[in-house]
């Protein structure tokens, strides 16, 4: 794992290795082993390297072909290099490495942009081709690894994070409205936005093409839903040990291919259903005891899942670290996993993965996690929402608005008391209820609603651009999922809230600690079968992820079979009002506020006092305000 930088200028304004320098050494914690550049006009490529697969020196970046011809960076891990370079031997190809890095460029050689469809794993790159004055980037299928860049006057600059683009003083500081918007929206900026105005992120699943001519942007794989693909795996039928089997089998040969690596390796495991089944596949494929890792919350059993994880790791002998974490903890590494944003991006839960991959690192370099289960396989509470509401709309119009919604909306809910925290789903579900499956899904998405949106900025948008984006997706993709509003759903959210929130964060957590995370979930083969499985399976009366549970329910304890879903979530709430409150009283004071420009301050006291008040909880959105005052004044 590592990060990647690079310069294209076809102007002949120059390109310094001071300034490649610069870019790597803003991400020097995602390669703290070493770098590497290429200073060659038009082209200059900087890396820096975590050594995971080949240690030697030989893995060196950049790396070039025999002849020079063919340059590359690259970031991430090609879990199947083994079998493409056997093939590429058979074709003549020299190898100097025994590096995943080096078969991409032979693979590049030999069959051009089509090599991209051969890559399983997890993945940003580079390549310069000197014969045809070409520089190509691609990313992973499902945008696991990121990779950003910038277009100004006839200069192409790119890099794994936004802060390495930013070294270059003549990129415009520009702050995109309708990247604000998505923002207070969504609390993450999805792709291709950036917060900046001319910085862009590269889609996941897609490739950027830049020559004399200019740039273009394809997709080169999408997830495909077609019934007839892949005529080996059982593609309908009543019989459910088909697809168990078949799901099994796949899952099983990911968590194999993600074992292989040259330094330590082990697995976070929280204790719910997802990341108990990777330690489990990776026990029985071990010789060795797993090493796992697991937080938790002192005092506070509501957001403690730490006695389901010891539960998973005494069922599979693991060797288990746990780590219980208090405020302080949280006040400790809150500027760290701050100052690592180069955007605003406000998921709480970001903090404890920061925590959770710096131990982590202390025992071992690579990790496997989770990720990727919910959205794969219904395991959000929004997805039983849409069940829901079909029995819901049945309640007269006037029962549901002039009754019900008033009731509950009367009520107190908090985040950190269960009985409340129902109350306040009750409140999200009814607030997001409508006869549209379009608005129904952006209203249980959305942070800030729209007409606070409207009142919180100064200068608000005249549309709802996410509701805009929804809709189109819906009106496009409708026909390919006959009917199949889960699977609808789960595709919008593994192209969006999956690439722009989850893995964003376990991204930036991660590296910023130099550990690598590999998510057995979200290799190709399991998501292209996962969306052939009907919604039915995946929910099943009240029960999300049915068919994942009843495929590895063998290889869970009994205690996990029923579990009800739990967030990685923080006690925020209860810490905004005590031990955290002077963040309030930091960041969104009045004068700052005033000064700045951008918010109604009348608007985020009224936030700040509902929730000081305990009459309702806003902390997801006192949170979002905190997190894009700490970076606007770092970077603005």
């Amino acid at each position: 794992m590592c990060g990647i930088c690079g310069i294209l200028d076809f102007n002949g304004h120059g390109i310094s290795e001071e300034m490649l320098k610069r870019m790597t050494d803003s991400f020097s914690y995602r390669g703290p082993d070493d770098e590497g550049f290429l200073v060659s006009p038009p082209i200059g490529l900087g890396h820096r390297r975590l050594s995971i697969i080949d240690l030697s020196p030989a893995g060196r970046q950049p790396m070039c072909n025999e002849d020079g011809s063919i340059w590359l960076v690259f970031n991430g891990e090609i879990y199947d290099f083994s079998i493409h370079r056997e093939y590429l031997l058979s074709k003549g190809h020299r190898f100097k490495s025994n590096s995943d890095t080096e078969t991409i460029i032979h693979l590049y050689e030999e069959e051009g942009i089509d090599f991209l469809h051969r890559l399983n794993g997890m993945f940003a790159l580079a390549i310069w081709d000197w014969k045809n004055q070409r520089l190509l980037l691609a990313r992973d299928r499902l945008g696991i690894k990121p990779l950003c860049y910038c277009q100004y006057n006839n200069r192409l600059i790119f890099g794994s994070e936004i802060k390495a683009i930013l070294c270059d003083n003549n990129v415009p500081r520009e702050i995109d409205r309708e990247a604000l918007d998505l923002y207070l929206t969504l609390n993450y900026i999805p792709q291709p936005r950036t917060i900046f105005k001319n910085i862009s992120k590269l889609g996941p699943g897609n490739y950027l093409l830049a020559d004399k001519e200019g740039i273009s942007v394809k997709p080169y794989w999408d997830i495909p839903v077609d019934q007839t693909a892949s005529s080996h795996l059982p593609i309908k039928g009543n019989d459910i040990s088909e697809y168990k089997d078949c799901l099994y089998q796949l899952m099983e040969a990911s968590v194999k291919r993600m074992l292989i690596a040259d330094v330590p390796l082990g697995a976070f495991l929280s204790g719910g259903i997802d990341s108990s089944i990777i330690v489990a596949l990776m026990a029985r494929n071990s010789q060795r005891p797993v090493k796992t890792f697991s937080i938790g919350y002192h005092d506070l059993p509501s957001f403690d899942e730490t006695s389901y994880a010891r539960e998973v790791s005494r069922f599979n002998n693991t060797e288990h670290h746990e780590f219980k974490l208090g405020y302080r903890d949280i006040l400790a590494v809150f500027p760290k996993v701050l100052e690592n944003l180069d955007e605003p991006f406000a998921d709480s839960s970001a903090v404890p993965t920061y925590i959770v991959s710096r131990n982590t690192r202390d025992h071992v370099t690579v990790a496997l996690s989770g990720d990727g289960g919910d959205e794969l396989f219904a395991g959000y509470r929004m997805y039983q929402g849409e069940r829901f509401s079909r029995y819901y709309g049945i309640i007269p119009p006037i029962i549901r608005n002039k009754v019900i919604s008033p009731l509950i909306n009367c009520l107190p809910d908090a985040r950190d008391k269960p009985g409340l925290e129902k109350i306040r789903r009750l409140k999200k579900f009814i607030r997001g209820m409508s006869s549209s499956f379009s608005d129904r899904f952006y209203g249980w998405r959305e942070v800030f609603p729209y007409n606070l949106r409207h009142e919180i900025l100064r200068e608000p948008l005249d549309e709802n651009i996410y509701l805009d984006h929804i809709r189109g997706i819906v009106e496009r993709e409708t026909v390919r999922f006959k009917g199949d509003n889960i699977n609808l759903m789960l595709y919008m959210d593994v192209r969006g809230l999956l690439n722009g929130d989850m893995l964003t964060k376990v991204d930036r957590m991660s590296m910023a600690n130099s550990l690598e995370v590999r998510v057995p979930f979200l290799d190709h083969t399991v998501v292209e079968y996962a969306f052939r499985i009907k919604g039915d399976l995946k929910l099943k009366g009240n029960i999300g992820k049915y068919i994942l549970i009843e495929t590895f329910k063998d290889l869970l304890p009994p205690s996990l079979h029923n579990r009800p879903k739990a967030g990685f979530e923080m006690p925020l709430g209860a810490w905004l009002r005590k031990d955290l409150k002077f963040l309030i009283d930091e960041y969104l004071d009045k004068k700052s506020i005033m000064d700045q420009g951008i918010f109604n301050y009348d608007v985020i006291e009224g936030i700040i006092k509902t929730h000081l008040s305990m009459r309702h909880d806003t902390s997801w959105h006192i949170w979002n305000l905190i997190v894009f005052q700490h970076w606007y004044r770092r970077y603005m």
